[in-house]
């Protein structure tokens, strides 16, 4: 059976991006062919997704949303729910659909068939609303180069009709915020990509935006840039601003956030919190100064295990809960253990358990 992982064409098959996203632009629904269908999706499990991910006060809602190019399927039946005042990724591997998805959510596309809410305002009949409402950062943000990073957000400003006042302030604001103010009177095109992401970030956020969705937002950022970028999701999060944010780095995400969606071939897959991934995820590396113990120990309580490269197992434990009983067995016991942690994030288990399930 194929690797639905491997799913054909690219998040990337999709109109330039608009980097005026503050104007709002006509959009009418295009007709869905009579032969698409949420490609094996239902109506009823659609909608159970829905009812075991929904909390009260989502800010997104989405049900058996169909997007297509052509005849190239990017987006088939994605049904998911975003809690306000969360931070929310969505993952999935290249062409999955993400940017799409993402793009139909702040209105700049419209999907074929399937209901979109966001903020509670529909992106295609009610864009306007939409955009007053979302910050959007996409992958590559368009930059006006011969403009000062000062004068790119005061003009962002104007597009949301903001005022010069409030403009300049927030301006300076921001590029506190994003460390960019020793550019204040730079222009972009002197940036370095990193720093053009940051400047992405703070025109996305010029308008206080209730709900910020994040394309891809480390891409082209430094390791300090990188938890800084922790840093300030976290505290945007704290202040109320609900964050869909999309990356490959599961790592970070972990960090980041407080739950995930899960979309493969154009379909959502799965929905779960941090904390649900982090009692699910079962392999876990072991080592300790006294290899032959450690090992004979595992035989002796008949725990299947791996041997490693590096001198350490992977034993399969189901739960947090279950590995701190082995933690404290082994060492009750007396094995050495100068090592213990899970094997790869708790994002990253479940995104390869995904994968496994559909081999």
């Amino acid at each position: 059976m194929p690797n639905p992982f491997d799913a054909a064409g690219s998040d990337n098959e999709q109109p330039t991006t608009d980097t005026t996203f503050a104007v709002p632009l006509a959009h009418a629904a295009p007709s869905a062919p009579d032969s698409v269908s949420s490609e094996g999706t239902s109506t009823a499990a659609a909608g159970a997704l829905v009812n075991s991910a929904t909390t009260c006060n989502s800010i997104i809602e989405t049900t058996n949303v169909v997007r297509l190019f052509g005849d190239f399927v990017a987006v088939s039946g994605a049904t998911l729910s975003v809690k306000e005042g969360s931070v929310t990724a969505l993952i999935g591997p290249n062409g999955s659909g993400k940017t799409t998805l993402m793009l139909m959510l702040v209105g700049l596309l419209a999907p074929h068939s399937g209901s979109i809410k966001v903020c509670g305002f529909d992106p295609v009949t009610q864009n306007h609303e939409v955009r007053s409402q979302v910050g959007w950062m996409p992958d590559q943000f368009g930059m006006w180069d011969t403009l000062t990073c000062y004068e790119a957000l005061v003009m962002t400003g104007a597009t949301y009709r903001m005022s010069p006042e409030e403009s300049a302030q927030r301006a300076d604001e921001l590029l506190n915020l994003v460390h960019l103010m020793e550019f204040r009177g730079k222009q972009a095109h002197v940036l370095s990509r990193g720093q053009k992401q940051r400047l992405g970030l703070a025109r996305a956020l010029m308008h206080r935006p209730r709900l910020l969705i994040l394309d891809e937002p480390a891409n082209g950022l430094d390791p300090r840039s990188r938890i800084e970028l922790r840093g300030i999701i976290r505290e945007l999060a704290e202040q109320g601003t609900t964050i869909l944010i999309s990356s490959h780095v599961l790592a970070e995400l972990d960090e980041m956030v407080d739950s995930a969606i899960f979309i493969s071939g154009g379909r959502t897959v799965a929905q779960e919190t941090v904390d649900e991934a982090r009692q699910a995820r079962s392999n876990w590396q072991v080592r300790a100064t006294d290899r032959a113990a450690l090992v004979s120990w595992l035989d002796s309580i008949h725990i299947a295990f791996a041997q490693n490269t590096d001198g350490s197992v992977l034993v399969n434990i189901a739960g947090e809960e279950n590995a701190a009983r082995f933690l404290k067995d082994a060492i009750t016991t007396g094995v050495p253990v100068v090592e213990f942690r899970p094997q790869g994030g708790a994002l990253e288990s479940t995104y390869l358990a995904l994968n496994e399930e559909r081999r």
